[in-house]
Order: C-alpha cells, then structure tokens, then sequence
C-alpha cells in the first residue's frame, strides 16, 4: 500500500475519533505503555449546604469571601459534602478547600474573583514557576488535603487585569528575577516572603500544595491573574471537561497557561477546551535547585481527548522540570492555532530529566512556530563546546511520537536540539505526516529513527542533521522542497543510515566532495542525493 495513503488514512481517522469524542460519566481505564490507571473520582458525604445560608449575596458587589469559607469550614467540620454555589454572580476573595468538600457551581453560576491585592493576603506558602515562596494566595488554594472538587456548569472568573497591569511594572520584573536568585542560592523558605507591590509575583488561579484526590470537572476558568490550573506536589489529579480562557474578549492574560501539574503524580487529563495566552498543556517539576533539593517528579501524566484553540504550545514539557518528568502518555489530542503542537524544552542549569513520553494520534491545523520541537537550549544562545556534566546538566531519552500530523508549521516540521555534553537520546518517529516552511533538524541527538515519515517543506533542505550519531530515516517521501536544494545535509554524523527513501524533486543533484568513513549510506540510496559540509 502506497505510504502517504496509509498515513492519511490513519490521521482521517483518529480526527474522526477526536471530533466525536463525548466526555463520559465515569472514567474510563487509560491503558499506556507504562501500566494500566483506573482513576476514581473522590466520593464526597450526602450533605448539602448553599452559600446563602450563610449570608452570601448575589450581585457581584458584594464580597463573600468571608460565607463561602465558612460554609466550607463548617460543613469539612461535620465530615464533608457538597457546598453548592446558585446561579448568579457572587464576588469573592481567595476560597480555601478543605478536605472531603465539592465546591459546586450550578449552571449560571459565576464566581468573580476580587481584584483588591490586598484580599489576597496574608501569604500563604506556594510554588511560582517552580521556585518554593510565601507570596499571594492562588485565587482558590488547599494544603495538605484530601478528596477536594470543583465540579458543575458555572464560571469561575479571574478577571485579572489589575494584576496584568501590576506584571508590566518594574516590580514585578525585579521580583522575578529575585526569586531565581534566592533559587539559585538556596535562601531558607522562610526568607522568602512576598506579597506586596514591591515584591509582586501574580498568583495562580487555582494552585493547591501536597494534596490528594483532586477532581476538576465541567467548570470554566476564566482570564486568572497568571498561570490557571497549577497544583504542586499532588497525587491522584483529575481534570475532566474544563474549559479555560486566557486570551479572548476581555484580553489577553500574559503567562496564561492553560494545565500546569508541577511534581504531581497520577494525573489525568481529558476532554478539555484550551483557549489559552500561552501554553496550553504544560508538565512541569521545578525550577532549578529547588527542583531538585525536593525532588518530586511530575509521574504518569495521562493526556487524552483534548482540544487547544491557540496558545504557545499544544502539550509542552518544561521548562522547568529539574525534579523530572517521566512517563507521560498522550493521545488523540487535536491543537489548532498554537505555535507549536508538542513542545519539550530545557536548558543547562536545570538539571533533572525528561523521560519515557508517548504522543499518538495528535493532530493540528496551521502552527505558528515547530510542529514538533525538542530544545535543550531553551533559553537561547549559540551551541557551545562541550560543558562538564554536573547535577544542573538536564537529559532527554525515550520520546515516542507516532501517527502524528501538521498542516502547516511555519518554522520546522521536526527540530531536535541537544546539548554537545547531553545529546538527545532514543527519539522515535512513526507514521508522520507535517507540512511547514523548514524540514527536519537535528543537532546533538543520538539515536533517532524515522520511519514512515511524508513530510511537504517549502524552503531549504528536507532534514540538516548534525553532530549526531545513529540517525535512522526508512520509507521517508519528500513531497516538496526548494528547487535547487539538497534534500540531505549532513555535517559531522556518524552512523547516518537511509533507507527507502524517495522524493519528486525536480533538481540538479549536488555531488559529495570526498569520501566518509562516517556516513553509512543504503544501497538504496545514491551518494548523489547526500551531502556532507566539511
């Protein structure tokens, strides 16, 4: 069977799964490469308050920070329930879950969350962007606890302006940049405290710390302060049919991601609607020291049934992940508008690893940036000589990507980036079908394979592979590329190894100069059709 038709075949059909995928009641077992999960949801008592009886009003004038937390309070006293939040719109401040409580949003509810500063105080002990600090409460927090929800049809809105404006300020950026240095020099916690205009650090919507039995289900988030649903260092994490908004009518919320487990274990993540400013799906496990003095990996992160409207990346690993990341299963996901559909990315300093992730089935239209990307130089620069390997030194192995397609990435279809002292090592490539501007790059990467890969590139060469090793290419068809161009450039390769490779190029061949102990080239393939850059 002709290739390109058989890939085709396998995307029509696992976009038809994804556009008809209907959320169901219970969950179902998620089988992976790594085990089979059954996640269950957290059973909460037959007992049921409202937050007017407990003095709330309806309206969005009136704060009710003060009734809802005691309706919490008092019901996680009596062992536990349902608080149910009615229709209307009701203002409030941070709310704080407790153990064996359901926060309830009826249909028509809208939660609208104060934009005092002040409301958010004092501080509580959270995690920004991997970096442990006493800072301004998340606008809905929990420590230590177990079996928590927040289910229903409501709305939960952040309206966060006030702190968008407060993070365009010097403040902000001298606070930022405080916290990485009290990071790097590994200032006791209780040092580091924030919550003021001069130590500002917007918080995260919903964010709690070291709980378990999480469940998020059917609810919308709306246009937080800054990162939406972030828990740290939780187990047994469920977020199912949500939808979250970053970046829309009422503007666009800077650092607006979408999903954010940091450290967590056991985490599910399905039929939810990203409409984000920012990445969409993001695993992470801090930042630099702190990431790995607490040594909490981000483990068996499962992703299904997903749907990114825009953002910066449809799943991303990083980029803080110095605690690790390890087996992460995605599948039948769908990104339309994002810069990027699959995203890992890291940088020296960080340390940790990134380890053991499957994507299949995933899917999207026009990409702003890489279809694919792997960066081990995330924070930018040129590639340097080779650095000593130290506990900040990260790793990338065993990434697996199959049955994956891109209408049209505007930058690479394909670029792996590793580190001269760390190469990217064992990635896989099956079943590929991307459009896109650039080809295929790889740059310090050790055993990588490419096996029926149709790939339509603009401009330049079909795929620059350089200080690399191992790199395997079978049943690969180069559908489009710039007239005159090789399609293979390799530079410093050993073990390069082709396979079934074709293409309806039209195009003098550029011939190699000299011959290399280092390339190892297919009787399939002609010399003519490879060139090496001395």
């Amino acid at each position: 069977m002709n290739i390109r038709f058989l890939i085709v075949v396998v995307f029509a059909l696992g976009l038809a799964a994804i556009a008809n995928a209907q959320m169901p009641e219970n969950i179902e077992p998620f089988k992976t490469p790594f085990g089979e999960f059954n996640f269950k949801k957290p059973v909460f008592p037959d007992v049921t308050v409202n937050i007017k009886d407990y003095g709330a009003k309806e309206g969005g004038t009136i704060k009710n920070t003060e009734a809802i937390n005691r309706a919490i309070t008092e019901l996680a006293a009596k062992g536990g329930g349902k608080v149910i939040v009615p229709a209307g719109k009701w203002l409030t401040g941070p709310i704080v879950l407790l153990s064996n409580i359901n926060l309830h949003l009826q249909e028509d509810a809208e939660l609208v969350f104060s934009q005092e500063f002040t409301d958010y105080l004092p501080a509580v002990l959270t995690n920004w962007e991997g970096s442990e600090v006493y800072s301004y409460s998340p606008f809905i927090y929990a420590f230590e606890q177990e079996n928590i929800a927040i289910t229903g049809k409501g709305v939960l809105n952040g309206q966060g302006k006030p702190w968008w404006e407060q993070r365009n300020t010097e403040g902000f950026w001298k606070s930022n940049a405080l916290l990485k240095e009290m990071n790097e020099n590994e200032v006791p916690l209780n040092e580091r405290r924030f919550g003021s205009l001069e130590r500002f650090l917007p918080p995260v919507f919903f964010g709690p710390l070291y709980c378990k039995n999480i469940l998020l289900e059917g609810v919308t988030f709306r246009y937080g302060a800054f990162w939406t649903i972030n828990p740290s260092f939780c187990e047994n994490l469920m977020v199912r049919g949500v939808y979250v908004l970053t970046n829309g009518e009422y503007g666009d919320c800077p650092n607006g991601d979408g999903i954010n487990p940091n450290s967590c274990k056991n985490v599910l993540i399905e039929y939810n609607t990203l409409d984000t400013g920012d990445d969409c799906i993001t695993i992470k496990s801090g930042r630099n020291k702190d990431g790995r003095r607490i040594a909490m990996p981000c483990k068996n992160i499962l992703i299904r049934h997903n749907k990114g409207l825009q953002g910066h990346g449809g799943i991303v690993i990083g980029s803080e992940m110095s605690g690790g990341v390890e087996n992460v299963y995605a599948h039948n996901c769908r990104f339309n508008g994002t810069d990027r559909v699959i995203r890992i990315k890291t940088a020296r300093g960080r340390g940790g690893y990134v380890r053991n992730c499957w994507f299949k089935n995933i899917s999207a239209d026009t990409i702003e940036r890489e279809a694919i990307r792997i960066n081990m130089m995330y924070t930018g620069g040129d590639r340097l000589p080779a650095q000593e390997v130290t506990s900040g030194t990260p790793v990338i192995e065993n990434i697996h990507y199959e049955n994956v397609s891109c209408d049209f990435a505007k930058r690479n279809v394909v670029q792996i980036i590793g580190i001269p002292e760390m190469p990217v090592k064992n990635v896989s490539l099956k079943n590929i079908r991307l459009g896109g501007n650039l080809g295929v790059e790889v740059v310090d990467a050790q055993d990588i394979s490419f096996e029926n890969l149709s790939v339509s590139n603009k401009t330049g060469s079909f795929a620059k592979i350089s200080f690399s090793s191992n790199i395997s290419m079978e049943n690969v068809e180069v559908l489009k590329t710039e007239p005159g161009k090789t399609p293979f450039v390799f530079n410093t390769v050993s073990g390069a190894n082709l396979k079934n490779v074709k293409h309806n190029l039209s195009r003098e061949l550029v011939k190699i100069t000299g011959e290399s102990e280092n390339i190892k080239i297919d009787d399939n393939i002609s010399k003519e059709q490879i060139r090496e850059i001395e």
